[in-house]
C-alpha cells in the first residue's frame, strides 16, 4: 500500500504526494489553496483511478515521467525515471495501490517548546 502526503509548500499553498510502498515519491500534485480543496481531490482520483489517463513523456535529456490527467485536467506529474521499465513500474504502482492508501497530512505548522 501507498501514501498520500499532503504538506504545505513554501508559498502557502498545499499539494500531495503519492508514494510507494517503499517510500519513493512517484507523483506530485499540483497546488491547492486548501487542506480540503486538495483532500477532495484526493477522493475524486481515488474513486476515478480506473478512468485517469496517463501520458507519458521523455524529457532532453533522456529522462522519463508521466502526468496524471482526469476531465482534461492534469491532476498531477509524476518524478522523474532513468528508465521507461521504471516509469512503467511506477504507473502499475499507482494503478494497484491507489484506491487503498492512507493519507498523512503535515500541512499543519507545528512547532515545539
Amino acid at each position: 500500500m501507498g501514501t498520500f502526503t499532503i504538506s504545505k509548500k513554501e508559498n502557502g499553498l498545499i499539494k500531495f504526494e503519492f508514494n510507494s510502498r517503499k517510500g519513493k515519491t512517484l507523483l506530485t500534485s499540483q497546488s491547492y489553496r486548501s487542506k480540503e480543496e486538495c483532500e477532495k481531490d484526493i477522493a475524486l482520483l481515488k474513486e476515478k483511478i480506473e478512468v485517469v489517463s496517463f501520458l507519458k513523456f521523455k524529457t532532453p535529456a533522456g529522462k522519463f515521467f508521466f502526468k496524471m490527467i482526469y476531465n482534461g485536467h492534469i491532476h498531477g506529474i509524476s518524478r522523474k525515471f532513468t528508465t521507461e521499465l521504471l516509469l512503467l513500474k511506477g504507473l502499475e504502482e499507482i494503478r494497484n495501490n491507489f484506491t487503498e492508501s492512507e493519507t498523512l497530512d503535515f500541512s499543519q505548522d507545528i512547532f515545539f517548546d
